[in-house]
């Protein structure tokens, strides 16, 4: 079997059952994807640094071993990496022109590990500045697309990767989760997405971050992009562990799945509040699941771990905070953009504001309520073993270069709002897959989350697989096919 027979939307699982048949070579593999950044990332504008020769002397390598006898977990696959990651080599722009010639003299621990798992990496793909919009846009390498609509966002800030991995121009893709970077796009592309547990993998050699394993470090994780829920756990298992140094004692073994069939699963649906438009696509899509799992005998009730409007308050002033790291804005220009923050336009605005002022005391006051928060996690989920909620309130919306108010169904929210829903797991850490759900009218993708316990990410993946078998999974965007 050549390249010619195998498609490029294949689950990145199939693909290296292939590569172990020998039915295609790494070569041929890269070859493709390489042959499809060549002819849609123009329109696209996903993958802005491309290392083709050192994709195919990487390729080379894997083919060898192969013939050699020796398998790795991903040897041979190609992947792409998000552009605040460090890859060695290669820029870590962030989406930033001050950081065109940022050359990554080494590689993040995650993409070491990959290395060391076998995979080719074809390049970097897209973010925003600083990687904190959910448009991927910069006026470095400009504005990627949809694959679904090229009008509209493929999200932020994995946009780039998500827009990759969805219309087959790359098997795999790393991306990285503060405010739904992960999620978010991935529900826009209608492809799968992981935000791990905030602990289960490294999160240095990104920027914004640290080069360095920094303990004050929150919110933030590191995880893949994929067609398919089971290649998550691929990613996961290969990227999983300490950060250097911690990893001379410490050991991470995830449990596995809680259950095996979604008849066993005991699942917490997220009511959604009044004062937070949710687009009729979205609801219909979550409300939809709740007859399917009854049907087939799951155990399901309508419950929240904590008061949602309380919750985002302190995500917002922790996120913003975490926003500001890296910056080194002038006070001036960052106490003017503060000043644009209009309570009677969005009413967490003092909420932006504490975080971008915060003092030490108060970041300190922060961790210790987030712990409560951990703490009703924790009891949530004796109880229970799934949260289901949207990502976003809405699906895939229309490129807007002035980041004005997003429409939800003729209600206009800040666009600052789509954090709220994506932070009900990140907060406290919580692990949560992305998985597709639907279409809307306009057959764009919807995309909801499963929220897990912490350290127990294979039970929101496995989830998220097992549904697919009762709702479909991926499906290529039509102008990709």
């Amino acid at each position: 079997m050549s390249a010619a027979a195998i498609s490029p939307f294949a689950p990145a699982h199939r693909l290296l059952a292939a590569l172990r048949r020998r039915e295609v070579s790494s070569l041929e593999l890269t070859e493709l994807y390489l042959g499809r950044i060549e002819r849609y990332n123009a329109e696209l504008n996903a993958v802005v640094t491309l290392d083709a020769g050192a994709a195919r002397e990487t390729a080379r390598a894997a083919d060898a071993r192969r013939a050699q006898g020796q398998d790795l977990p991903l040897l041979g696959l190609p992947i792409t990496i998000k552009d605040s990651i460090d890859v060695r080599g290669l820029p870590t722009t962030a989406g930033l022109p001050k950081r065109a010639g940022a050359v990554a003299s080494q590689d993040a621990p995650v993409v070491a590990r990959l290395r060391d798992a076998g995979a080719v990496i074809l390049g970097k793909t897209n973010v925003p500045p600083y990687t904190a919009s959910w448009q991927t846009d910069n006026r470095l390498f400009g504005r990627s697309n949809n694959p679904w609509d090229l009008d509209r966002t493929p999200g932020g800030s994995t946009g780039g990767g998500a827009a990759a991995v969805a219309a087959g121009l790359s098997a795999l893709e790393l991306g990285s989760d503060i405010g739904g970077s992960i999620r978010g796009p991935a529900a826009f592309c209608g492809i799968y997405g992981h935000r791990p547990s905030e602990t289960a993998v490294p999160r240095s050699g990104q920027f914004p971050g640290s080069l360095l394993p920094n303990a004050a470090s929150a919110l933030n994780a590191v995880g893949p992009l994929a067609r398919h829920a089971d290649d998550l756990i691929l990613a996961l298992d290969a990227i999983a562990g300490a950060e250097p140094g911690e990893d001379v004692a410490w050991r991470l073994e995830l449990p596995p799945p809680r259950h095996g069939a979604l008849r066993e699963f005991r699942v917490a649906v997220l009511p959604l509040p009044d004062w937070l438009p949710v687009s009729n696509a979205v609801a219909s899509a979550l409300e939809a699941l709740v007859p399917l799992l009854e049907g087939l005998g799951a155990r399901v009730e309508r419950a929240q771990p904590f008061d949602l409007r309380a919750h985002h308050r302190l995500y917002a002033a922790m996120l913003n905070v975490q926003f500001s790291f890296n910056r080194a804005e002038p006070e001036e220009k960052r106490l003017t953009r503060v000043a644009r923050m209009r309570e009677d336009v969005d009413e967490f605005a003092n909420d932006y504001v504490r975080g971008l002022l915060a003092s030490a005391q108060d970041l300190l006051q922060w961790h210790q309520q987030r712990e409560e928060y951990r703490a009703a996690y924790r009891d949530f989920f004796r109880h229970r073993d799934i949260l289901l909620a949207p990502i976003s309130p809405v699906p895939a919306f229309r490129h807007d270069p002035e980041g004005g108010p997003v429409d939800v169904d003729g209600r206009l929210i800040p666009q600052e709002w789509l954090t709220i829903l994506a932070g009900v797991a990140t907060l406290s850490g919580q692990p949560a897959t992305a998985f597709p759900a639907g279409r809307t009218g306009e057959d764009l993708p919807v995309g909801l989350q499963a929220i897990g316990p912490y350290l127990e990410d294979r039970t929101p993946i496995g989830f998220a697989a097992l549904l697919a078998e009762e709702i479909g999974g991926f499906d290529a965007p039509p102008g990709y096919r």
